[in-house]
């Protein structure tokens, strides 16, 4: 009988040793292993990319999802998880490594939650944006280590204070009558920012983002734009002033998306704080100057919150699986959210593409345009919406469009040649798009204070 007995429990002795070997702190050379391991086992429906060195040399890797690697199809959104910005803030770089596990897990048993998520969303996510400062916190280890010790990179900066400054600029236009959206960089701007930075600035340049997150720790709380106060007064002062972008019943939405899926986050007290919901708007919290979510909102098509994950900065590794039981439900639920709103094509008379057209929601004044191969998106509540497309050198064009809780609306513009102004050169998808075949592409929903960020 014990022989008969023995294999079935080495089996499940060795799953259960295998899970458990799962929830630990990885180090650099760990990450990129456990990165790779998951793209060997999901190679047809991933790909690792890098986006740039950190100061010390360690790649910034990126495990992307889609079911087709490399490529963007029109009129699937582009979405990015990142983690680990600072460095002794390490959560978020295991939930990122869990997550990842578990979508090609997921994916290979035939899950239909998961498996339309990845047909129809491309995934981008970033464990670690400071592999750097995440070493210099490691050594000294979850017990000993300082509330400081390896938040910053390698030259010792705030990567997450080091973004150009464009709510400056933003708030100065806003005297002035000018955009809060697609801001221009100042012309200096790459001698002010870390390797680091730099990396990622040309990484959401290249990639139209439409949702992401940025992992923390040291709370637990979703946190949204802006980051930054208007009112200097109160900038290095614990003040309550609330400074909501245009979409701020958006990015409230947002927040409690992840909030009310997280196992506890949305019950308000944490960490010796209360947020009502678990969500904060970030200026109301505290002003925070150079930050990545409020750069990422004003100078892209990116709609960023900040999720503080964890009380303890570095938690130990038997605290890893709860963590990651309280966050799975929501880091999925969250990439979901952004199948909602309106997307579509904006084309020529000859149905070419038209990229960096200008799409605008009356009543929200933040703009969005389109892709390099013509495709839209714009993150909307429920409602009806009257929106334009305008590019240089056309005709613009307004809808009415009604959008609905489940999916997006397709929306699509074909704009006429303004006779009046040749249009410039510009550049196009190279084909022709056929509008009946893309409405077939309709994504369905499935259903302690301190210094932090």
């Amino acid at each position: 009988m014990a022989r008969l007995l023995w294999p079935p429990l080495r089996v499940l002795l060795l799953l259960e040793v295998a899970a458990a070997v799962s929830f630990l702190h990885h180090r650099y050379e760990e990450m990129v292993q456990a990165l790779f391991r998951v793209q060997n086992e999901c190679p047809y429906v991933t790909r690792i990319y890098s986006v740039g060195r950190s100061v010390e040399g360690r790649h910034l890797y990126v495990l992307e999802f889609s079911d087709f690697p490399g490529i963007h199809e029109p009129l699937e959104p582009e979405f990015k998880y990142v983690g680990n910005m600072h460095g002794n803030e390490v959560l978020g770089r295991e939930l990122l490594l869990q997550l990842s596990e578990f979508l090609c897990e997921e994916y290979r048993r035939g899950s239909e939650r998961v498996t339309r998520l990845i047909h129809d969303t491309r995934i981008h996510i970033m464990p670690s944006m400071n592999p750097d400062g995440y070493e210099v916190a490691a050594k000294q280890g979850p017990d000993s280590i300082g509330y400081l010790t390896g938040r910053n990179n390698a030259n010792g900066v705030d990567l997450n204070r080091n973004f150009p400054d464009l709510n400056t600029f933003m708030y100065y236009n806003g005297e002035i009558s000018g955009p809060n959206h697609h801001i221009p960089l100042p012309d200096n701007w790459k001698s002010q920012v870390e390797p680091e930075t730099l990396a990622v600035i040309q990484w959401i340049s290249n990639y139209n983002f439409v949702l992401s997150a940025n992992l923390h720790g040291g709370a637990v709380v979703a946190n949204y734009p802006y980051d930054k106060s208007q009112d200097t007064r109160f900038r290095s002062h614990r003040r309550t002033v609330n400074t909501p972008t245009p979409d701020d019943k958006l990015f409230q939405k947002l927040a409690k998306t992840y909030s009310y899926a997280h196992g506890w986050m949305h019950r308000g007290w944490n960490c010796g704080d209360y947020f009502a919901d678990g969500i904060t708007n970030g200026a109301s919290w505290y002003s925070l100057s150079k930050g990545m979510q409020d750069f990422n909102y004003l100078y892209t098509n990116c709609f960023e919150i900040t999720l503080e994950l964890s009380c303890n900065k570095f938690p130990p590794e038997e605290d890893l699986e709860r963590q990651w039981m309280a966050n799975r439900e929501a880091l999925v639920a969250f990439i979901e959210e952004i199948h909602q709103g309106i997307k579509g094509m904006v084309s020529d008379e000859n149905n070419n593409g038209i990229a960096g057209a200008v799409i605008s929601v009356q009543g929200i004044s933040h703009d969005v345009t389109s892709g390099d191969m013509g495709d839209y998106f714009r993150l909307l509540l429920p409602g009806t919406y009257t929106v334009t497309a305008s590019a240089e050198g056309y005709q613009s064009q307004t809808v009415t469009t009604t959008v609905g809780p489940a999916a997006p609306s397709l929306v699509h513009f074909q704009l006429k040649q303004d006779v009046a102004r040749k249009p410039p050169e510009r550049k196009t998808s190279g084909s022709r798009m056929n509008h009946k075949a893309l409405q077939k592409k309709v994504v369905p929903r499935a259903t302690h204070r301190g210094t932090k960020r």
